[in-house]
């Protein structure tokens, strides 16, 4: 057996999530498919370094698999992408020690998600990016993304449906810019992992602090609170984009 790690990006419109659901059409479900029709197998298994919902997109997802033989990982990337649908690319194929593992392996991840501005939702841009019509205060937003930096508990973040008990994480780098030509709105998150929906959650929040809805500083009081009742509102899934993925020895140098 070899043990291979793919970086792969797809479009999440049309996937019911990346996790294998019975009679949804999934990313985990494609790439086993692929796999088991390559390894002339009935079924096949991989790691993926964690979910991401339905309309969720990826620029920098990775899986990890044991495959029977030792294909180059060329071929490996050739073979792989000759049998994508046209909403998966992989990106990258690389032959790493058994004992890595796509998830837990993983010592931090990069989220990016896209605000669409401007009165009108944009029928063109629909499925990639949130749409928020409203006057926005970058200033206050910055202000705000200087509160979630650090080690903090995201309870009020966290969406119904986890299972995750444990609601500490740590956030090394949150920031904003603006995309005039794209009339766009940009947040990135970097931390050592997120909780179901927390990326989605945050922006919400940052987007009522940037109207002056909230106070520029509510994010310390929601730690405080821990009461995902309070933080309310989530941001679309058609914005958000797992951008990249980290691990032992690798930094984030954006």
């Amino acid at each position: 057996m070899t043990h291979y790690k793919l970086t792969l990006a797809y479009d999440g419109t049309h996937f019911a999530g990346y996790q294998v659901q019975p009679n949804q059409r999934t990313v985990q479900g494609v790439l086993q498919k692929a796999l088991a029709k390559m390894a002339k197998v009935d079924h096949f298994h991989i790691d993926g370094s964690g979910r991401t919902d339905s309309g969720v997109h990826a620029l920098g997802q990775v899986v990890s698999f044991d495959y029977p033989g030792n294909i180059p990982v060329e071929a490996m990337l050739r073979a792989m992408n000759s049998l994508m649908p046209l909403d998966v690319e992989i990106l990258k194929a690389e032959i790493v020690p058994a004992t890595f593992h796509a998830r837990y392996s993983a010592t931090g991840k990069r989220y990016m998600y896209r605000v669409q501005r401007g009165r009108y939702t944009d029928p063109f841009k629909r499925l990639y990016t949130g749409h928020f019509p409203y006057k926005l205060d970058l200033n206050r937003v910055r202000v705000a993304l200087d509160d979630l930096v650090g080690t903090h508990d995201f309870s009020s973040f966290a969406a119904s449906g986890g299972v995750i008990t444990d609601k500490v994480r740590t956030i090394y780098e949150a920031t904003v810019r603006e995309d005039v030509a794209a009339n766009e709105v940009v947040f990135e998150f970097y931390g050592n992992g997120f909780l179901y929906n927390m990326v989605r959650i945050l922006v919400a929040t940052l987007l009522e602090i940037g109207t002056g809805r909230r106070d520029v500083h509510d994010f310390l009081r929601l730690f405080e609170v821990k009461d995902r009742q309070q933080a309310r509102g989530t941001a679309p899934a058609s914005g958000l984009y797992l951008k990249e993925v980290y691990y032992d020895g690798e930094q984030s140098l954006r």
